[in-house]
């Protein structure tokens, strides 16, 4: 049986661009699948690294409770990229402190190179920011404060 190295660099490269964690190419009698490890896709060493930050955070006197629980938390419906602004150069869907319509744009998450609008699921006050524009996000991951 002859390999092709090259089919297999190019289907891994695919997997590397989507995301995907496996594809597989059939032609005539031969079969080539690429698979990778799901549990070393995963970002393990920023969920490390955000525990700290969290239990730094109680020990300051004033500290706010846990932002994933608060009533009008906008929870992130997938992993991906937030961006609080259409490109660079234009200004963010909506402002700290101004009020937001429900239904209205208040970021972007990139996942898989699609950009997918938030929307406010309820009308009210955008009272913070959770996130930074740029910053990685997780899915169920509190976005922003709506009150």
């Amino acid at each position: 049986m002859l390999v092709d190295k090259d089919a297999i660099r190019a289907l891994a490269d695919i997997l590397t661009e989507t995301g995907l964690t496996e594809i597989e190419i059939s032609e005539a009698d031969s079969r080539i699948r690429v698979a990778r490890n799901v549990n070393v896709v995963q970002a393990a060493a920023p969920a490390v690294a955000a525990a700290p930050v969290a239990a730094a955070a109680p020990v300051a006197a004033a500290a706010p409770a846990d932002p994933a629980k608060h009533p009008g938390a906008v929870p992130s419906p997938m992993v991906g990229v937030a961006y609080l602004t259409p490109d660079p150069s234009s200004p963010p869907f909506a402002q700290e402190g101004q009020p937001v319509a429900a239904g209205q744009t208040i970021m972007l998450i990139e996942a898989m190179k699609t950009f997918n609008q938030i929307k406010a699921p309820r009308a009210g006050t955008l009272t913070k920011f959770l996130v930074e524009s740029g910053q990685p996000v997780e899915f169920g991951e509190p976005l922003a404060i709506i009150e």
